[in-house]
C-alpha cells in the first residue's frame, strides 16, 4: 500500500529535508518555534554536549577497550583502568581531545538522521511539542546506518593511543575502509540500535519528562530552577541509561577499536568475549566503566538538554519580540 504523499511531505518537512525556503519550514508553531528552530536548537545543544564530554568519553572507551590485553586475554578492570589513566597522563591533550574532529562533524551526519526522524516522527503523528516513545523507536532503527560510520571512525581514532601515543589519522581510517569498500564502517550496528532506542527513550524522551514532573513537584518551591532540575533529572535518569547501555556499549568496543585491516568481529563472538569476561571477573567484567559511564552520562545529558534549551529560549524569546509568537500562547 503506497504512502500518502501528504504524509511523507509532512516528513521531510520534519526532518528538514524539504525544500529548506518553503516558508512553512520557519513558521512558529504553538510551542513557539519553528522546525527550523528546533532543529537547531537540538542541533547546538549536542555540538556543546559533544565538546565537554569528549574526555570522558575518551577515557571510557579506553577503559572498556583494555578489557583485553595485546595478548588477547582477559585483563583485571583494576588493570585496565590504570593502563586508560597511563594513556591520559602520557599525552593529557591527545587522549582528552582524541576523536573530537569526527564527533562534532557527526553532529551533522549523527544528529540530523536522528532528530531529524525524531522530530519528522512527531510531525507526521500531529504533536508539535515534545517526540514521545514511538518517535524515538523510529529514530533509533532508522538512524543507526548513518550514525555508524561516525561512531567507528571516532572509536578508531583512539583505538591504538596505546601503542602510537597519537591519534590514528582520517586518511589513513578512509584508506583502510575503502579497500574493504567501506564495509569496516558499518561495523556495530546491531548493538548500536540498542544503544540508540536506548539513549532516545532515556535521553530524548525520558528525561525532559521527568525534568518537567521535577520542576513541577521541587522547582515550584523556588529551591531549585531550570538548570537545578535538569541536572537532578539527568541524575535520576543517567544510572538506568548506563546500566541498560554499558553492555551494548562494550560490544560496540570490542567490534569497532579491532584493526579494520584484520577480521571483523561479529555480534556474536562480541557477545561470547563479554560472556568469558563476566565468567573470570564476575559483574565487573560485564559492567566495565559503569561509574564513568555514569558520570559522562549525567554530564553528557546535562550539557545537551542545558544547551538545547538555552538556544531554544533564545529563538522563542525573539519570537515574541518580533510578534512571530504571542507571549501568553
Amino acid at each position: 500500500m503506497s504512502a500518502n504523499p501528504s504524509t511523507w511531505q509532512k516528513f521531510l518537512k520534519g526532518i528538514g529535508v524539504s525544500d529548506l525556503m518553503d516558508p512553512s519550514y520557519y513558521e512558529v508553531k504553538k510551542n513557539g518555534l519553528s522546525p527550523f528552530q528546533n532543529m537547531s536548537a537540538y542541533l547546538g545543544g549536542s555540538a556543546i554536549q559533544t565538546v565537554g564530554d569528549n574526555p570522558v568519553t575518551a577515557y571510557r572507551q579506553l577503559v572498556q577497550q583494555y578489557a583485553k590485553g595485546l595478548d588477547g586475554k582477559a585483563v583485571d578492570p583494576k588493570v585496565a583502568s590504570a593502563e586508560a589513566k597511563k594513556v591520559f597522563v602520557r599525552n593529557p591533550a591527545a587522549a582528552a581531545l582524541s576523536g573530537l574532529w569526527p564527533r562534532l562533524i557527526g553532529v551533522l551526519f549523527k544528529r540530523i538522521p536522528k532528530f531529524g526522524i525524531l522530530l519528522g516522527y512527531a510531525t507526521i503523528t500531529g504533536d508539535s511539542g515534545d517526540p514521545g516513545f514511538a518517535a524515538a523507536t523510529a529514530a533509533s532503527i532508522l538512524s543507526a546506518p548513518f550514525i555508524n560510520p561516525v561512531r567507528m571512525i571516532e572509536k578508531q581514532q583512539r583505538a591504538f593511543l596505546k601503542q602510537t601515543g597519537a591519534e590514528k589519522p582520517l586518511m589513513d581510517i578512509f584508506r583502510e575502509a575503502a579497500a574493504k569498500n567501506f564495509a569496516p564502517l558499518f561495523r556495530g550496528t546491531i548493538p548500536l540500535m540498542g544503544h540508540s532506542f536506548a539513549s532516545a527513550v532515556l535521553g530524548l524522551v525520558g528525561q525532559p519528562k521527568l525534568q518537567k514532573y521535577v520542576q513541577k513537584e521541587v522547582g515550584a518551591s523556588g529551591y531549585l530552577g531550570q538548570s537545578g532540575t535538569n541536572l537532578v533529572a539527568s541524575a535520576v535518569v543517567s544510572p538506568i541509561y548506563v546500566v541498560v547501555t554499558n553492555p551494548l556499549s562494550r560490544l560496540e568496543v570490542i567490534m569497532q577499536t579491532n584493526s579494520i585491516q584484520g577480521k571483523s568481529i561479529g555480534v556474536f563472538q562480541a557477545i561470547k568475549e563479554v560472556g568469558t569476561d563476566m565468567k573470570t571477573f564476575g559483574l565487573r567484567g560485564v559492567f566495565r566503566g559503569q561509574g564513568i559511564g555514569i558520570a559522562k552520562a549525567i554530564v553528557s545529558l546535562t550539557l545537551f538538554h542545558e544547551g538545547r534549551m538555552w538556544l531554544a529560549g533564545m529563538m522563542k524569546e525573539d519570537n515574541i519580540k518580533k510578534g512571530r509568537f504571542p507571549k501568553s500562547a
